[in-house]
């Protein structure tokens, strides 16, 4: 699997950065993590005008990882993205009705099915996309359900915590993976509810994990890591 950062800034984007969004790439096809605002574009720089991706995994309901399947739906309705095939878009429970209910808020309810062929996972329950199978783990993030997302050609295992606040969960669903992408948005525990992890907390479920890469997303450019700790960068490539 090759690995993509099309975006890995956190709630607020980095400068010139684009939110979340990670493409996988395996056997001629290709499966994007999150779909946060400014990776549509990047993907249309990269992809010929349009985008051709056979499946979407979006983790949660927050924008950053979510907001460009607006204007993804909008420019496959009435734009260049009108020729080419639809994804599946594969969505957290309850998802579906989500999308539709924003939807019919921003005027986009319509044009849904002209852009993604709309599915949704089931917590612990693996599904196939883009020829690879993925398993959903739920994680904590305030109120907002997500699921972190382990996926796997067969041989090697990519694991990315979308946002996630410490749990067992997140150890579990990084167990003995060859590359784990895991935010530290950060510097510090936050008090009370936990939805996001400082950089020792996403060092430790990494140690916790066995995995064998670590590298961080979803993490401001403001907050230094210590050197020994690899940092995601918008355009990194990484071989799984």
């Amino acid at each position: 699997m090759r690995v993509t950062v099309i975006g890995c800034s956190p709630a607020w984007p980095n400068p010139g950065g684009a939110q979340s969004g990670y493409l996988v790439e395996s056997q001629g096809k290709r499966l994007l993590l999150d779909c946060g605002p400014g990776v549509l574009g990047r993907l249309r720089v990269e992809h010929d005008g349009w985008p051709r991706i056979d499946a979407i995994a979006i983790t949660h309901f927050h924008l950053d990882h979510w907001g460009d399947l607006v204007p993804w739906i909008f420019g496959a309705a009435f734009g260049p993205g009108r020729s080419v095939p639809r994804p599946e878009l594969w969505l957290p429970p309850d998802g579906e009705a989500r999308l539709h209910e924003n939807g019919l808020r921003m005027a986009f309810a319509e044009q849904i099915d002209d852009a993604f062929d709309v599915r949704e996972y089931r917590e612990a329950e693996p599904f196939t996309a883009a020829g690879l199978e993925l398993t959903p783990h739920r994680l904590d993030h305030y109120s907002e359900p997500t699921h972190g997302l382990r996926v796997t050609d067969g041989a090697r295992v990519l694991a990315y915590s979308g946002d996630t606040g410490p749990s067992d969960a997140l150890v579990e669903l990084a167990r003995d993976a060859d590359l784990f992408l895991c935010e530290a948005t950060l510097s510090e525990p936050e008090p009370g509810e936990r939805g996001h992890l400082s950089d020792k907390e996403t060092v430790a479920a990494f140690r916790a994990s066995g995995a064998k890469r670590l590298v961080v997303i979803h993490r401001p450019d403001e907050l230094a890591l210590p050197p020994d700790v690899e940092r995601a960068t918008d355009g990194d490539e990484f071989t799984v």
